[in-house]
């Protein structure tokens, strides 16, 4: 055992003392694990949708869903446990799932039958003998995607599989005919034999296939691929319709636990058509626990109660199915929870709608620890809360809020935020110190100012000059190729992720490559070339201005593309115009349908540790808001402000939703998504270094910077600290927040332990534990203290015993023992948490 606690440098007697003081005091080390845990109606009738079909040709289907109504409305879905019945399989068939499938011209019946009711529907075929072309594009790609043949795991990707390489997804069927068809002297395909092509017999694994079988014989599929082969290949004609759009039935729907949910597609073609796709169409949920999808578009609740989001997704066309699962509890009364601004009325309404009752308020000594944390990133002194606390007002609450917005450690804590996401990077160069350095004190200004946003943002966007005359340029000296200009403006300043429509058109959105390309079309006219005069003091700054001419090609088509916005219309730009005050203009107008949005969702997710969009900076239609009129209240309140960050701030540290206790209850306790409860989250790594700086009464040094400096003050990622890396401050090699870890580590275990840093504030000489070592003033008063300056609240007794048990067990070497003492306090998860 001696040789086991030799072997481990951190494992010392001293340390063994002070865990073993940690549990004694009731506390639960922040290393021990990661995070708190975060915990009908009668039907009349039913009925069944669509009332009646009309199938065209042999390859036509309609998928029927069944629903149980009272009154007016469908309160259930039945699709699941009807029964289907056809009165002529020979006209049409349908199979156990409600799908029905053209077998032969004529007319025919379906029965439903759902306990003692049923339902009969109509059905008409036509045209199932005539000789209707298969359209490859229309027809055999949407196989191939549903399949599976086309995915990024399979042909799809960049090098393909085995020789045979397919567009992804089957954004573009000519690339997919050209390989199917005329690549290896056509032998993938037999037509004077289908059943014995190639991709047939992969296809249904009656030859190898390393993908396994995804063909079966008897399939819809294989006979819609066998025709087309048997046809000829016909590719289809320039003159056949394409779908222009896809509509989900139903596109909402309240649903309880545990149950299922039908969904139908169709598709709408350029010629008024319809037509559908729900075999054919593949299906993916926003958040599984909440509600799943299956092939098929069979949707099933789970446990959790909640807002889910069920794309379907057809031939580039997206379509968006939201579940609304409430808890289904019963509720004896409601909360007491009167709103105090717009966020708490769309919480109050969407609680309702889930069955969610909210947390009691948290108590003001929480409140003023939280808001400090969150607005100045900074603890609040002891005197400070027992101030707050003692202060009779009913409005302390929004002062409290008003004043920190105030201090200068706001904009200095908030300029962190904003140098990390735009990229302000060092890279250990001390020719580039001067840039990042001027780029963060531009940030940091602007935010003490309050300078609106949409101006904010206009000046990193159209920035010209030298950092020493310009310091937004500094955004370029990182960004300089089209895609990254896209790839990090979308990201930051629209909540979006465009990165996929660079190659292809993207698989969760409606953007295609010429939208890329058309919005990189901004920056075709950025010029460089160097700085003289920062050449001869030494640096390696570039000017930055708008040339008279550039250009952006799409790589595909080789076409010059003319600035657009995102589903907007081409700008027409003069040439003594800048392309990029163009693009602000567009961001900056009322009716955007991301600007907005995206920053009040990123300034949510730093607040409550999730967005109401979650990823936050993955706003799309497919990824809808867990509360819809709670992001589009506070984006048009955002506008209406004239994009005030300050009251915007404000605005969510005020409503009362942002007061509640994270202490939840039976009906919040696994809630994730509609913040009926505060969600703990971890300290940064620049604030809880502050933190321990605070309570130890020591402050960090850092290389090159003046004594004093906090960390929330470092101005770019090159000034050295072992602690901030550890405890994950990012590279700021991307855009996304995500590059802040916030997940524990036993590094971050072993940091805390016994690195030399911690110990060393723990023990130096001036520092708090020496101090109150030094203190003529009862232990218990001193024991208070520190729990008032780590935690924000007084000890309980049982604290205190400990506490007071550990220093008169250590008398003689009270110095060691309060040391101990703090190292408890600052390991705690309580410390390193904002509750």
């Amino acid at each position: 055992m001696t040789r086991i606690l030799r072997s481990a440098p951190w494992w010392i007697p001293s340390q063994v003392t002070r865990i073993l003081l940690l549990w004694g005091l009731g506390f639960t080390p922040a290393w021990a694990n990661d995070r708190p845990p975060v915990e009908g109606t009668a039907a009349s009738s039913i009925r069944v949708v669509p009332p009646r079909v009309v199938l065209r040709g042999p390859d036509s289907v309609q998928q029927l869903a069944v629903e149980a109504i009272a009154g007016d409305s469908a309160v259930r879905d039945e699709s699941t446990q009807a029964k289907f019945v056809s009165s002529n399989p020979k006209v049409a068939e349908i199979d156990d799932s409600g799908m029905i499938s053209a077998k032969g011209d004529g007319t025919a019946t379906i029965a439903v039958r759902s306990g003692e009711r049923t339902v009969e529907v109509p059905v008409t075929v036509t045209e199932f003998t005539s000789e209707r072309t298969v359209n490859f594009a229309n027809q055999v790609v949407p196989i191939f995607t549903k399949l599976g043949c086309n995915s990024g795991g399979c042909h799809g990707k960049a090098s393909g599989q085995n020789g045979f390489r397919l567009s992804l997804l089957g954004f573009e069927p000519t690339l997919d005919y050209e390989a199917l068809v005329k690549e290896g002297r056509g032998r993938r395909l037999f037509p004077a034999r289908p059943e014995q092509s190639l991709l047939l017999t992969k296809g249904t694994a009656t030859v190898p296939h390393g993908g396994g079988r995804r063909l079966k014989l008897d399939s819809q599929e294989y006979r819609v691929i066998s025709r087309w082969i048997g046809g000829g290949m016909p590719v289809g004609k320039a003159s056949d319709p394409t779908v222009s759009g896809i509509e989900i039935y139903p596109d909402t729907r309240v649903m309880t636990r545990g149950t299922s949910q039908q969904i139908i597609v169709t598709a709408h073609y350029t010629d008024g058509t319809t037509e559908d796709v729900t075999r054919w169409a593949q299906y993916q949920s926003n958040d599984p626990e909440v509600a799943d999808v299956a092939e098929g578009g069979k949707v099933a609740t789970r446990e959790l109660s909640g807002q889910a989001g069920i794309m379907a997704r057809y031939q580039g066309q997206v379509a968006v199915f939201r579940a609304t699962v409430p808890l289904g509890l019963p509720i004896a009364a409601a909360s007491e929870f009167p709103p105090s601004n717009l966020i708490d009325s769309a919480a109050l309404k969407q609680w309702k709608a889930l069955g969610i009752l909210p947390s009691d308020s948290c108590t003001d000594a929480e409140f003023v620890r939280r808001a400090s944390l969150d607005i100045i990133g900074t603890l609040p002194t002891a005197e400070e809360i027992k101030a707050f606390v003692a202060d009779p007002s009913p409005e302390k609450r929004v002062s409290l809020v008003d004043r920190l917005l105030e201090r200068p450690e706001y904009a200095t804590y908030f300029a962190i935020k904003w140098a990390d996401i735009l990229r302000n990077k060092r890279e250990g160069d001390p020719k580039a110190q001067h840039g990042t350095f001027a780029f963060y004190d531009w940030i940091r200004e602007n935010l003490a100012r309050n300078t609106p946003y949409d101006q904010f943002v206009r000046s990193i966007l159209a920035a010209s000059g030298t950092p020493e005359t310009s310091p937004p340029v500094q955004w370029y000296r990182r960004i300089k190729a089209a895609d990254a200009f896209v790839d990090d403006s979308a990201q930051v300043f629209l909540g979006m992720r465009l990165q996929c429509a660079k190659c292809h058109h993207h698989p969760f959105e409606k953007w295609s490559e010429n939208d890329y390309y058309g919005f990189a079309a901004f920056f075709a006219r950025i010029g460089r070339k160097p700085s003289a005069q920062a050449q001869r003091s030494g640096r390696d700054d570039e000017v930055i201005f708008t040339a008279r001419t550039g250009a952006v090609t799409q790589p595909k088509t080789k076409q010059v593309m003319s600035p657009k916005g995102l589903g907007g219309e081409v700008v027409p730009i003069a040439a003594n115009e800048d392309p990029r005050q163009k693009l602000v203009d567009w961001m900056a107008e009322p009716q955007n349908p991301f600007f907005a949005k995206a920053l009040v969702n990123r300034y949510w997710a730093h607040f409550f540790g999730r967005g109401i969009v979650e990823p936050m900076d993955d706003l799309r239609l497919t990824n809808p808001p867990s509360n819809p009129d709670l992001l589009h209240g506070l984006a048009d309140d955002f506008v209406k402000t004239g994009y005030d960050l300050k009251r915007l701030v404000r605005t969510i540290c005020t409503s009362r939703l942002y007061g509640l206790s994270s202490v939840p209850n039976e009906y919040n306790r696994k809630d994730k998504q509609s913040f009926a409860r505060h969600y703990p989250k971890r300290l940064g790594a620049e604030v809880l270094l502050d933190a321990i700086s605070q309570v130890s009464g020591v402050p960090t040094p850092f290389a090159g910077l003046p004594a004093g400096t906090r960390a929330i003050e470092l101005p770019d990622e090159s000034v050295v600290s072992a602690f901030l890396d550890t405890f994950g401050r990012p590279k700021r090699d991307t855009p996304c927040e995500c590059e802040r870890v916030g997940d524990a580590s036993l590094g971050q275990s072993l940091m805390l332990l016994n690195s030399g840093e911690v110990q060393g504030k723990l023990a130096a000489a001036g520092g708090r534990a020496e101090a109150l070592a030094k203190d003529s003033r009862p232990d218990e008063a001193k024991v208070e203290e520190l729990f008032w300056a780590a935690f924000g609240r007084a000890p309980s007794s049982g604290e205190t015993a400990s506490a007071l048990g550990h220093l008169t067990t250590h008398a003689g070497k009270k110095r060691e023992a309060f040391e101990d003492i703090v190292w408890a306090l600052i390991n705690a998860k309580e410390f390193q948490f904002n509750d």
